[in-house]
C-alpha cells in the first residue's frame, strides 16, 4: 500500500514565547518542520506528504524551502480551528487505498523504527498508535484530595498515529467534540479497537524553550 505522512503544523506556538510559530524555528541549521520531513524521508524516500498549515504561512514555508534548498514536493492543506479540523482537511488529499501516518510537525525526533512499526501494524490491524511507559509516579487530583494511579497501567501517547486511510477518513466524517484529543480517540468512536505499539522516548513534542534546547542537542550530530 502507498504510504503517506500527514504532517500537522497549525499551532501558533504561544508557549514558546516567540513571535514565529515553533514549527518554523531554526534548530541545528534548519526549521524544526524540515527536520520532521527529513526523518520520514530517511524512512522511505518515496513517501508522499500532506502538510497542514495556516494559509497565512503557505508562502513563508515555500520561501524557507527555497532558502534551505528543500525541493521535495508535497501537497498542502489549510489548518482549521482545532487539530481535529486540520487532520480532517488533510485527509481529503489522501487516497482511500493508502496507509497514512498522522504526525505532529514539531516531533522531529521520532525514530525510523517507530515509523516502521506504525506502518507495519496499521496495514495488519487497521491502526497502530505509538506509546511509551510512564516512568514517574502519577497522582490524580479532585478538589483537595488526590490518589496515586498505578503507573504500570499508564502509557504516554505519541505520533505518528498510523491508519488504513479509508478507515480513518470514515472515522473523521463526524462533528467535532472536545473528547477528540488525538486521532486514536476519533478512530475509537467509530467502533475500532486501538492497537498500541512501542514508541521511542526521544520522540517529544517540542513545546517549550527547554524542549527546543533538547532538540538542538539531539539533532546537531545528525
Amino acid at each position: 500500500m502507498k504510504k503517506y505522512a500527514l504532517i500537522t503544523a497549525g499551532g501558533a506556538g504561544t508557549r514558546m514565547k516567540n513571535s514565529l510559530p515553533k514549527q518554523f524555528l531554526e534548530v541545528a541549521g534548519k526549521p524544526l518542520l524540515m527536520h520532521t520531513f527529513q526523518t520520514f524521508l530517511r524512512y522511505a524516500p518515496n513517501i508522499e506528504f500532506v502538510l497542514v498549515l495556516p494559509e497565512a504561512y503557505f508562502e513563508f514555508w515555500q520561501s524557507l524551502c527555497q532558502k534551505h534548498r528543500f525541493p521535495h514536493r508535497h501537497q498542502m492543506a489549510v489548518s482549521g480551528p482545532t487539530r481535529f479540523h486540520s487532520v480532517k482537511n488533510g485527509l481529503k488529499q489522501v487516497p482511500d487505498d493508502a496507509l497514512v501516518a498522522i504526525h505532529d510537525g514539531v516531533r522531529p525526533l521520532v525514530s525510523l523504527e517507530t515509523i516502521g512499526r506504525g506502518f507495519h501494524y496499521a496495514e495488519k490491524f487497521g491502526n497502530a498508535i505509538p506509546v511509551i511507559p510512564v516512568s514517574e509516579s502519577v497522582r490524580i487530583t479532585e478538589n483537595a484530595l488526590s490518589e496515586t494511579l498505578p503507573r504500570e497501567k499508564l502509557r504516554l501517547v505519541q505520533t505518528p498515529q498510523c491508519f488504513q486511510a479509508r478507515l480513518i477518513k470514515k472515522a473523521y466524517n463526524k462533528n467535532y467534540t472536545e473528547s477528540f484529543t488525538d486521532d486514536a480517540s476519533v478512530f475509537e468512536t467509530d467502533g475500532h479497537r486501538i492497537f498500541l505499539v512501542d514508541g521511542n522516548p526521544e520522540n517529544i513534542k517540542i513545546t517549550t524553550p527547554s524542549d527546543l534546547r533538547m532538540a538542538e542537542a539531539l539533532l546537531s550530530p545528525r
